[in-house]
């Protein structure tokens, strides 16, 4: 991993970059974002309990660092969303960690209904001393863009008209594409005697993020705008990430395909939309066929990463060596992808199907963050 830290800190290979509110070269910090901050920072203060939602791919890059200092002495639990498409032979090495933090924290499905029940259910025994002795309680919902906390939201509206249909109409929490889409923050309630209100809030990042890595990760999860930070730029870091793991080389011996990755009738639903990859004629949505369609794509795609990266002969702690391989990879990904070689945005079409690909879990489960080494200093 460290090959990767120091091409990313020279800027050699994906180019120089700056996560910095209003300056540098990646503007990204937009203007609500300063506000609802503010805002955040008010109500946490009034709050008896926070679920702090973070994407269990990255489960330290998707902490807001800033909220941390005023998050830590209040009841809070982790909720690592995203979990089915997290590597679980990984994940539960990340629950004994913060386990071993003395932080509560619970891998989660914020679709799925069984999922988000089991943290309702750990809410409420933490807010069990509290709620004999208070007549209203605030569990507040925090975390940055994309990470899923409108989608935790509108799953904890449909379990409490269950489990309390006897109370107000309530309203659905907005859920959009793009990273910091819930740009208000409004109050929900979701029980009575005592009345609990959950507190959804927009996603709101640091103005400015140090460590480069931690905002490539970011860009990868899609918690910073594609276009703010660019696709092609994305797609190499994430290229030179799976390449110095070794990943490709796990797919050696995928042979079948499987087609379990678009049942209409689960839970679990994609967070991004696999229509994109589609012939552009096509309008109509996913049917069995094109489930086979991007089902074959899929191995195409892991095969040519397999392939190229079996037949690389240079050393990948060279990080010219590592920029030429990523060459070879992304010629090999324009045949996979079915792009045309002579279309002059070939690069940035591929890069955006790859992605799309990486994020609906297509190409697998993982986890880019590192799980610190004992008695490592690290801030979540």
């Amino acid at each position: 991993m460290g090959t990767v830290k120091r091409i990313v800190r020279k800027g050699s290979l994906l180019g120089e970059m700056g996560f910095i509110k209003g300056g540098g070269n990646i503007n990204w910090f937009p203007g609500h974002m300063a506000a609802a901050t503010r805002a955040i920072r008010d109500r946490l203060k009034l709050s008896d309990f926070v679920i702090e939602v973070r994407d269990a791919r990255i489960p330290l890059s998707s902490a807001n660092n800033e909220l941390q200092p005023m998050l830590v002495g209040k009841r809070r639990v982790i909720a690592l969303n995203k979990k089915d498409l997290a590597n679980p032979n990984i994940m539960h090495k990340w629950i004994h960690y913060f386990d071993s933090c003395e932080q509560d924290c619970l891998s989660i499905n914020a679709h799925s209904k069984s999922s988000v029940k089991k943290l309702l259910d750990l809410v409420e025994f933490k807010l069990k001393e509290v709620i004999s002795r208070e007549p209203t309680l605030l569990v507040m919902v925090v975390g940055v863009p994309n990470v899923g906390k409108s989608a935790l939201i509108n799953s904890i509206h449909q379990i409490a008209s269950i489990r309390f249909p006897v109370q107000e109409k309530r309203k659905r929490a907005t859920v959009g594409p793009l990273p910091g889409v819930t740009q208000d923050i409004a109050g929900f309630k979701i029980a009575h005697r005592p009345s609990i209100y959950v507190l959804d809030t927009p996603g709101v990042l640091v103005p400015s993020i140090p460590d480069i890595e931690t905002g490539l990760k970011l860009a990868v999860a899609g918690s910073v705008k594609d276009s703010i930070v660019g696709e092609e730029r994305i797609v190499q870091y994430l290229l030179a990430l799976l390449s110095i793991r070794g990943t490709p080389l796990h797919w050696k011996n995928l042979t079948e395909r499987e087609t379990g990755g678009l049942n209409p009738d689960s839970d679990d639903k994609p967070d991004y939309d696999l229509k994109n990859l589609m012939p552009t004629r096509r309008r109509k949505p996913p049917s069995n066929s094109d489930v086979h369609y991007i089902e074959d794509i899929v191995v195409e795609v892991q095969r040519a990463l397999c392939v190229t990266l079996m037949e690389f002969s240079g050393d990948l702690e060279d990080e010219n060596d590592l920029g030429n391989l990523i060459e070879l990879q992304f010629e090999a990904l324009k045949k996979a992808l079915k792009v045309p070689h002579k279309t002059s945005e070939a690069r940035t079409i591929v890069s955006k199907k790859f992605l799309t690909l990486f994020r609906a879990g297509k190409l697998g489960t993982f986890i880019l963050d590192d799980v610190p080494e004992p008695n490592e200093p690290i801030s979540y």
